[in-house]
């Protein structure tokens, strides 16, 4: 299948395609290692929200408010 057969395809089977490539990829993490300034960044990022004490917003909260916007 090449990208012109792709693009031709409804909107929602392409959504779906995306969503199980995305999951493909979330599944096989360990093939793409990070690089040792990203885990230091996740780290800094770890030790803010730690020092934080912020549990930050729920979810659906914060989705309610981006639909209000749209």
């Amino acid at each position: 299948m090449n990208i012109a057969t792709l693009r031709d395809l409804p909107v929602e089977q392409r959504l779906r395609l995306v969503e199980e490539l995305w999951d493909s990829i979330a599944f096989d993490q360990e093939a793409l290692p990070l690089t040792d300034e990203q885990r230091e960044e996740l780290d800094r990022r770890l030790d803010a929200y730690e020092l934080d004490c912020n549990p930050g917003r729920v979810a659906e909260v914060v989705l309610a408010d981006i639909r209000k916007r749209l």
